[in-house]
């Protein structure tokens, strides 16, 4: 297991999805930003330079669009649980923060959503 602080990170993916409140919002494609930081099984140590051992993050950032493409969601907190619950199931992870951004609300630079799920399901 990996003791230490190693993280591996995707910062700023940007998706376009289905995502609103207001059937209007909901009927048009937005794109939305989304950051992960992920706490990988084992030590950067531990890898021996092998990419099978660690997280693919060029697989993992395909796999939050095909999340983000699955099905039209209200609010992007589902959004949020629904990329950590699945990427937790399907890669070696401790831990992963995601942070999804949205781009809709007058005078500010976005309204985001943060959640932090430890591979025990607790937050």
């Amino acid at each position: 297991m990996n003791p230490s602080s190693d993280l591996i990170e995707i910062r700023k993916l940007r998706v376009t999805t289905f995502v609103g409140v207001p059937d209007e919002e909901l009927a048009s494609p937005q794109t939305l930003e989304i950051s992960i930081v992920m706490t990988p099984q084992f030590a950067f140590e531990e890898l021996g330079d092998d990419i099978a051992r660690t997280v693919d993050y060029h697989a993992v950032a395909l796999e939050i669009q095909a999340i983000a493409d699955a099905r039209p969601r209200r609010l992007i907190e589902t959004l949020a649980v629904d990329i950590a619950r699945i990427l937790l199931g399907n890669h070696p992870l401790r831990r992963i923060e995601v942070l999804v951004e949205k781009f809709i609300l007058p005078d500010t630079e976005c309204v985001a959503v943060r959640v932090v799920r430890n591979s025990s399901g607790k937050a």
